[in-house]
C-alpha cells in the first residue's frame, strides 16, 4: 500500500463496472484484457488483486477525483 486509503470493496466494484462499460467496445483496451484474463472474476481482474481494492489505475483514479 503506498499510503492512499484503501477502497471499499462495493464501491470499487461499482468503479469497475461503470469504467468497462464506457470502454466495452474498444477492444484491447486495459479492461478487455482484464476481463479477459480474469474470466470475468472480480477478485481476479486489476481492482480486485490487492487486498485494498487499488490494483486498478482507472479505477484509483476515478476514486480520488471523487466521480
Amino acid at each position: 500500500m503506498n499510503g492512499a486509503p484503501p477502497i471499499p470493496k462495493d464501491v470499487a466494484k461499482s468503479l469497475c463496472d461503470q469504467i468497462r462499460a464506457e470502454k466495452e467496445r474498444r477492444l484491447f483496451s486495459q479492461c478487455w484484457g482484464c476481463v479477459k484474463a480474469s474470466k470475468g472474476d472480480f477478485s481476479k481482474m486489476c481492482v480486485g488483486s490487492r487486498e485494498d481494492f487499488r490494483g486498478c489505475g482507472l479505477v484509483n483514479k476515478r476514486f480520488d477525483r471523487g466521480d
